[in-house]
């Protein structure tokens, strides 16, 4: 099978902050081994973006090799909206992977906080 259902892996995870895309599968691997300290071979998506937030490659392992999945951006002032939390991975959901992908937050904002009623 070349691609399967997004909700058949177990987990989503985007390596905050920037990545040299350059990278390949070995590249993109020894990172999810070394510096996110996660399983490149689990049932997972490990995406990866550029400095410039234009381009992302997303990484699994299928079975019985590696998949490689990658995007790129184009048009003036077209770009991801890439976390900058200082942890080295942060795990997303189905939905805000398509918030990522129609170019919109992962973190949408915050509606109005809950109030505690007052004396006047």
């Amino acid at each position: 099978m070349l691609l399967k259902d997004i909700r058949e892996y177990s987990g989503i995870h985007i390596a905050i902050g920037a990545t040299d895309l350059r990278k390949s599968v070995d590249g993109l691997a020894n990172i999810v081994r070394n510096d996110i300290a996660m399983d490149p071979f689990g049932n997972n998506i490990f995406l990866f973006c550029n400095k410039k937030r234009n381009r992302l490659k997303g990484l699994t392992w299928d079975k019985n090799g590696f998949c490689i999945f990658y995007k790129r951006l184009d048009g003036i002032g077209a770009k991801f909206i890439w976390p900058k939390h200082p942890e080295a991975v942060r795990d997303i959901s189905v939905a805000q992977l398509e918030l990522l992908m129609s170019g919109l937050s992962v973190d949408p904002p915050r509606g109005f906080d809950e109030l505690a009623a007052r004396d006047f």
